[in-house]
C-alpha cells in the first residue's frame, strides 16, 4: 500500500488524485482549524467537529510534513485495530478470522486508505464494539467519539442487549458526546457549520441511485455528471427525486431497524456486531452518497463480526470483501469510465452496487431470524431433554405453535 502510494501519479492509480485530498485539502483545512475556526463557507467541509481533531493531529507530529505525518498515523491506527482484533480472536469462543479479514481486505482499497481518516473513523467503532465485554461506559464514550468524527459510530450502540447494558452505553455516549461537543464550541468557531453543506448534497454517481441514473443516461436519460460539494454527482431532471427517495429508504431502513430490535428475543455475544454491521450496511446502501472509502468502515465491522464463533455475518462478510475489490476497480483505475457513465462504468457500479445490496438484505434476515429462531430452538431443546418443569411443559407446545404469551 506504501509503494502504490508512492507511485499515486500513475494513470492506472488515478493521477495522484487520490493522495492530493490530504496535502491539499485536508492540508488547507488544517490551516484554517489551526487558526481556531472551521471552513464554514466551504462546500467541501461536511464533517462533525471531531473531523477538525484528526485533521489537526499529523500537524503534532515533529519532524514530518503534514502528508508523512498523515501516513504515519494512519499506518498506527491501522495496527491499534489490528492488534485489537488480532487479542480479541485469541479470548475462549472466539476466532482470528476477524484479524485475518481486516490483514487482508484492507489492502483490497489500494493505496486509498492510506489517503482518507476513515480508517481513523473505523477504530472508534471497532474499539467501541470490542470494549463492550470489559466496559459498557468505554462502549458508550467510544462511539460518542467515532459518531463526532463523522457520525455513523454511533450505529454501532443499537444492537446492545436491552436493560443495563444499553442505559449504560447510552448514557455514557450522552455524556462523552456532550462534553466533547462543548469543547469544539468553546475551542473554535463555527462548529457546526457542516450542516448546512451536508444539507445540500445530491446524488453522487457511485451510489445506489447514480447507478439508477447513469444506466437510465444509457437509455436516453438527459443528465450529465459535475464536480460538486466535493464528488461526481448527477444533475438533469429527475435527480431531486432520487435524493428524495433515498432519503425516503434511509428512513424505512432505520425502522427496520428499530422494529428489529424491538422484537428480538435472544442475545448472543455477537448479536451487537451483526447488529452493527447490518445498520452500518443498511445506511450505506440507501445513502446518497457511496465512496470508496466507505468499504473501511464495513471491512472495520465485518472483521469485528468475524472475532466471533456466534456470528450470523460470515456471508455477508464475503460480499463485503467482493463488492471492496470491486470498489477499487471502478476508482481509481476505471474511474472517468464512472464519472461518464459508459457501459463500463454502469455495469461496474450495478455489479459493486448489487453486492453491496445483496449483503445489506442478507445481513438484517439473517440478523432477524437468529435473534427468533435460536429462543425458539432453545426451548424445543430444553423440551426434549426434560429441562421443562411439569407446568412449563404443559405450556410448551403453545409456545412452539407460535402463540405469544
Amino acid at each position: 500500500m506504501l509503494w502504490l502510494l508512492a507511485h499515486n501519479n500513475e494513470r492506472p492509480l488515478g493521477h495522484g488524485a487520490v493522495a492530493r485530498e490530504v496535502w491539499r485539502l485536508y492540508f488547507h483545512w488544517y490551516g484554517v482549524l489551526s487558526h481556531g475556526a472551521f471552513p464554514a463557507h466551504d462546500t467541501l467541509w461536511q464533517y462533525p467537529p471531531g473531523a477538525g481533531a484528526v485533521l489537526l493531529a499529523p500537524g503534532l507530529v515533529p519532524g514530518l510534513s503534514y502528508f508523512q505525518a498523515f501516513v504515519a498515523l494512519t499506518l498506527g491506527t491501522d495496527a491499534l485495530i489490528t492488534a485489537a482484533l488480532a487479542r480479541a480472536g485469541t479470548r475462549p469462543g472466539r476466532t482470528l478470522l476477524g484479524a485475518a479479514l481486516w490483514t487482508g481486505g484492507l489492502p483490497l482499497l489500494l493505496h486509498l486508505p492510506l489517503a482518507r481518516y476513515d480508517v481513523e473513523v473505523t477504530a472508534f467503532a471497532v474499539l467501541s464494539l470490542l470494549a463492550l465485554s470489559r466496559s459498557t461506559r468505554a462502549c458508550g464514550a467510544l462511539a460518542a467519539l467515532g459518531a463526532l468524527v463523522k457520525v455513523w459510530p454511533a450505529l454501532v450502540l443499537l444492537g446492545l442487549a436491552r436493560g443495563r447494558p444499553t442505559r449504560t452505553a447510552w448514557l455514557s455516549a450522552a455524556l462523552t458526546g456532550t462534553v466533547a461537543l462543548a469543547a469544539f464550541v468553546v475551542s473554535f468557531r463555527n462548529p457546526l457549520a457542516f450542516l448546512r453543506q451536508q444539507g445540500g448534497r445530491g446524488v453522487q454517481v457511485e451510489s445506489l441511485g447514480g447507478t439508477a441514473l447513469s444506466l437510465a443516461r444509457q437509455a436516453g436519460w438527459r443528465g450529465t455528471t459535475r464536480y460538486q460539494y466535493g464528488a461526481m454527482e448527477l444533475v438533469g431532471p429527475h435527480v431531486r427525486a432520487v435524493a428524495t427517495a433515498s432519503l425516503a429508504l434511509t428512513a424505512v431502513a432505520f425502522a427496520l431497524l428499530l422494529a428489529w430490535r424491538v422484537r428480538a428475543r435472544h442475545w448472543t455475544p455477537a448479536t451487537p456486531y451483526d447488529a452493527a454491521l447490518s445498520a452500518v450496511l443498511l445506511f450505506t446502501v440507501t445513502s446518497r452518497v457511496i465512496s470508496p472509502q466507505y468499504m473501511i468502515w464495513l471491512l472495520g465491522l465485518a472483521a469485528v463480526c468475524l472475532t466471533s464463533r456466534h456470528t450470523t455475518q460470515r456471508p455477508v462478510a464475503a460480499l463485503i470483501v467482493a463488492a471492496t475489490a470491486l470498489s477499487a476497480v471502478a476508482y481509481p483505475a476505471f474511474y472517468a469510465e464512472v464519472v461518464r457513465c459508459t457501459w463500463t462504468g454502469c455495469l461496474l457500479m450495478l455489479a459493486r452496487n448489487g453486492l453491496l445490496a445483496t449483503a445489506a438484505v442478507l445481513s438484517l434476515t439473517r440478523l432477524w431470524r437468529a435473534s427468533r429462531r435460536r429462543e425458539s430452538t432453545s426451548r424445543v431443546h430444553m423440551v426434549t431433554t426434560g429441562q421443562f418443569s411439569r407446568p412449563q411443559m404443559s405450556a410448551a407446545p403453545a409456545s412452539l405453535r407460535g402463540d405469544r404469551g
